[in-house]
């Protein structure tokens, strides 16, 4: 008996030594692909360049969706469509201007948040700075009644992790207007959420409580956040003159791109990968969400190139709508389920086209104790991440007790540099790192597509 089982554990050994061994060598493969054969650069440029930026409901969106059709169909993918939703239509306009009037006459660079009202002409008014939304809910009306309110909390310079210090300045962007508006102000104004001090404000989405009054906001840079700080601290009465143009269009059709490749055993079991269409309105949305986009893209071409069938279902989805309602990650969420699809797996790229860490899992413990057992399969490519942590926002509305939603997470240093800015271009994507992060994903979903994420263990 003692001898039949060391005979059964030493043929499972081999058996596993040989499997890994294939793995690595199949991994090796895709990297390889990705690197010296790959197509994520080129798309990149064409997608940035022939496109340009794309917020829903544009010209630019739909010029998007025909691209990214035409690109997987002319990949030969398995199955390419076109699925309908509605997302929103916001116009920026042709005036955004900013001006200080006194104490001294400067204009600043100004970029309306996705949203907001328009100042109906130029809106002047006294300027008033308080720190936080905390600080605003402390102060009492009177101080704030007719000013244009600047809320101006900062990056933690000392978090490493800096989407952790991007969380709080979001909700200071996305909630800012309707607070300044029930204390009276006339208008409301963010410091970017960003981690350096520079002369590019981010925009980025917000909203408006109902029955609250619209007022007009926008986000200034970080540098001229500073500037007005040093002149509100040297006693100076601060007036501003604000003009926007911008307008709400109401909803409009779009749609979400999908390219798959079908499973040869499981056909029904579906791993998605996808990243977001639409970007801000403003430089070419590379890094948000074009380096996504692309990798997702890139993943099913390299398994068309090296002929890896995968057992499940592969399928890319290009989101539309993810920067101001997610209406596209919903309304997949609600085909899947009104279909009885069964997802087993979704990865999402939407952390910039950075060189890759790892991977974060929204997900039950054991899909992340089945995934840590291929760390040493991904360690020679530098992926160490592997961790509870998020998934995505156009892969959340997906989640269940039985699905692992998955972040692709790169180096996030300079991610906040680019987000939401004229400067998030194509010239500002490395190449071999968005290779590397294509290759990365391709090898997490061959190796979920291989063994699975396993079931849990009663």
């Amino acid at each position: 008996m003692k001898k039949n089982l060391m005979l059964i554990i030493f043929v499972f050994s081999q058996f596993v030594g040989l499997s890994q061994k294939e793995d690595s060598i199949q991994i090796r493969k895709i990297f390889n692909e990705a690197l010296a054969n790959g197509h994520s650069y080129n798309n990149l440029r064409s997608l940035c360049k022939d496109v340009g930026n794309r917020i829903s409901g544009s010209e630019g969106a739909q010029k998007a969706v025909e691209w990214g059709n035409e690109l997987m169909k002319n990949y030969d993918f398995d199955s390419v469509w076109l699925q309908p939703i509605m997302v929103p239509k916001w116009y920026r306009g042709a005036t955004e201007k900013l001006a200080i009037i006194t104490p001294i006459n400067q204009e600043i660079e100004v970029l309306a948040l996705g949203g907001s009202v328009g100042t109906n002409g130029n809106l002047e008014a006294p300027l008033i700075i308080i720190e936080s939304l905390e600080k605003l809910e402390e102060t009492p009306s009177e101080m704030v009644k007719g000013k244009i309110v600047l809320l101006n909390k900062g990056f933690d310079p000392t978090t490493i992790n800096t989407f952790e210090a991007y969380g709080p300045c979001a909700t200071q962007r996305f909630n800012g207007a309707s607070a300044a508006a029930k204390k009276g102000a006339v208008a409301c104004l963010v410091g970017s959420a960003a981690s350096p001090t520079d002369d590019f404000p981010h925009t980025g989405s917000m909203r408006y409580e109902d029955g609250i009054e619209k007022i007009p906001t926008a986000a200034i840079s970080t540098s001229k956040a500073d500037l007005l700080e040093a002149l509100s601290k040297g006693n100076q009465n601060i007036k501003l003159a604000l003009n926007l143009t911008c307008k709400d269009f109401g909803m409009v059709p779009s749609y979400n791109v999908i390219g798959e490749i079908k499973g040869s055993e499981n056909p029904e079991n579906i791993i998605v990968v996808g990243g977001h269409l639409d970007s801000w309105d403003v430089g070419e949305g590379a890094h948000d969400d074009g380096a996504g986009v692309i990798h997702s893209i890139e993943v099913l071409r390299i398994y068309k190139e090296l002929g890896i069938k995968p057992k499940n279902t592969v399928r890319c989805i290009l989101f539309m709508n993810e920067e101001n309602g997610n209406n596209g990650g919903k309304s997949y969420a609600e085909f899947a389920k009104k279909s009885g699809e069964k997802h087993i797996a979704a990865i999402e790229s939407d952390r910039g086209g950075f060189v890759p860490r790892g991977f974060s899992f929204d997900a039950q413990n054991y899909h992340l104790m089945n995934a840590r057992k291929w760390e040493n399969l991904l360690k020679p490519y530098n992926i160490h991440i592997w961790e509870k942590g998020y998934g995505g926002v156009d892969i959340g509305p997906l989640k269940n007790d039985k699905i692992a939603l998955i972040g692709f997470v790169p180096d996030p240093q300079r991610y906040f540099d680019f987000h939401h800015t004229e400067d998030d271009v194509f010239e500002n994507v490395h190449k071999r790192e968005l290779e590397l992060g294509c290759a990365s994903i391709a090898s997490l979903i061959y190796l979920i597509d291989k063994y699975g994420l396993g079931e849990e263990t009663p």
